[in-house]
């Protein structure tokens, strides 16, 4: 779990250590709900533009931190939770013990190190983003720049998501943009922006100023802040992710499972806020 703050797909391959089979998989198929360096900076632009405010100041960075803690505290728990309904439903078994032993200690060869690093997890891992990243990359134009009629395939994908992602408190935009997004979850905001502003290519601010203005003058507001924040604590794994998950398992159904799971969980959990919001203050 901890290996996850940095990167989902070394979380999961953080799970080697454990004996179990049964328990290694479960670690597998929970390890999305940490949130990784990818969603960190989406997560906390919006804290930043919607809760806590641009100005910076000793009140606003602890507002931000308990915000983002909390947010933090929710994908632990939904870990925990999700674990224990697994652990006594479809993967249910005896609860191991486990017990990590620590081998004699040896001065560390630096060149060893810095071989096996960069070429058994650097490049391994990066390798992976690349297979998934050049294509999608390709794909994310065309759908910007391509029309159909009148209008791209970015548009009529986004209108057809619309009724769904309303029903989540997003819009088509938001939830087409987690979709291409799926080789780095760095690209979801700037896919948003694109969409928002149609220039065809992918938007790049470092202003969070600007960035609040074109999201509130396309319909933003604090619930739909919520609820992307929500949802991308709790969506599909990236790219690299899936692939690791699948060379971990030797299993597409184990990799559909570790997809939908936190999926699901999203999308239920935007839908119960949507319409609490709608409820009571709406």
């Amino acid at each position: 779990m901890c290996m996850g703050f940095g990167c989902n797909a070394c979380g999961v391959m953080g799970a080697r250590i454990i004996d179990s089979p049964r328990e290694r998989l479960i670690a597998i198929l929970t390890n999305n709900f940490v949130p990784c360096n990818g969603r960190f900076p989406t997560i906390i632009s919006i804290i930043t533009m919607f809760f806590v405010g641009i100005n910076s100041g000793m009140i606003s960075s602890i507002v931000g931190t308990v915000i983002l803690m909390g947010i933090i505290l929710i994908g632990i728990m939904m870990t925990f939770i999700s674990s224990k309904i697994l652990s006594k439903t479809i993967l249910k078994g005896e609860a191991s013990s486990f017990t990590l032993e620590l081998p004699p200690y040896r001065a560390p060869s630096i060149g060893s190190i810095i071989v096996r690093s960069i070429f058994d997890r650097t490049l391994f891992v990066l390798g992976r983003a690349v297979i998934v990243a050049f294509p999608t990359g390709l794909l994310i134009w065309l759908f910007a720049n391509v029309s159909v009629g009148d209008s791209t395939i970015m548009e009529y994908c986004t209108n057809f998501l619309e009724p769904l992602a309303r029903v989540m408190g997003l819009d088509g935009v938001i939830l087409m943009a987690f979709i291409l997004g799926f080789p780095a979850n760095e690209i979801v905001l700037p896919i948003a922006l694109m969409a928002y502003t149609m220039t065809g290519e992918l938007v790049e601010t470092t202003s969070l100023i600007n960035m609040r203005e074109i999201l509130i003058l396309n319909g933003w507001t604090i619930k739909t802040a919520i609820c992307t924040i929500i949802f991308s604590l709790m969506h599909w794994p990236c790219s690299t992710t899936c692939l690791t998950i699948y060379k971990e398992t030797k299993s597409l159904k184990w990799t559909a499972v570790a997809i939908a799971l936190p999926t699901i969980c999203g999308i239920l959990a935007c839908v119960v806020i949507n319409s609490m919001w709608i409820l009571f203050w709406k």
